[in-house]
């Protein structure tokens, strides 16, 4: 039997990596986190995509540690601004990160009656050890409303409304939100990876 590896989430963030272990159905001592290691310093994401970017940090961490990487990028892409903000959504304002000037900066371009359809995209990259690399994509089309709505969620997510709903990401309930949104899209296609790639983790799901 194939024996599942241990995991490092190339990211710090105590959120995405509890939502991650949920999500994959494993535990702390299966996925571990940047923070475990913190003599790695943090990789440079200078690439042109999500993808790109993802597969830099997973890279970095996969060589680092020996153990199989995760990493992931996302962000959001509105049409008529040629996807814009793109893989700069959280620095969309400026390098000080701040979410409520990049939702300003968003509104201010939007002008002039310009479509507003947009959508998320997350990007997952797994490496492993040895340099094989896997990647996907996850999506969720929407538009981009008028004026924030909703106190949940972070980043763009009040002015993001979801195809086929009423409420924006930050009216929703993170579970709502989960069931659906671009991470939980590409979590599930990873998830479906590793079950080609390791029969234990396919077996431990599949007798849930």
């Amino acid at each position: 039997m194939n024996t599942l590896p241990t995991f490092v989430l190339a990211s710090g963030n105590a959120h995405k990596l509890r939502e991650l272990r949920c999500m994959l159905e494993i535990d702390e001592k299966q996925l571990k986190s940047a923070k475990d290691f913190p003599e790695i310093p943090e990789p440079i994401e200078d690439a042109d995509s999500f993808i790109g970017n993802a597969l830099i940090k997973a890279r970095a961490y996969a060589k680092a540690t020996g153990l199989w990487a995760i990493a992931d990028d996302s962000g959001l892409e509105v049409d008529a601004l040629n996807g814009e903000p793109g893989i700069y959504s959280a620095r969309y304002a400026g390098e000080q990160k701040d979410d409520e000037a990049n939702n300003d900066k968003l509104l201010s371009k939007l002008v002039n009656g310009l479509p507003r359809t947009a959508h998320f995209t997350s990007a997952i990259a797994l490496v492993a050890p040895d340099g094989r690399e896997f990647t996907c994509i996850g999506i969720c089309p929407g538009q981009i409303i008028y004026e924030r709505r909703g106190n949940n969620g972070f980043g763009y997510d009040p002015l993001f409304l979801p195809d086929g709903y009423t409420q924006t990401f930050a009216e929703l309930s993170g579970e709502e939100k989960n069931k659906f949104s671009h991470r939980s899209r590409s979590v599930a296609k990873l998830k479906e990876m590793m079950m080609e790639l390791f029969p234990e983790y396919k077996n431990k799901i599949l007798s849930k």
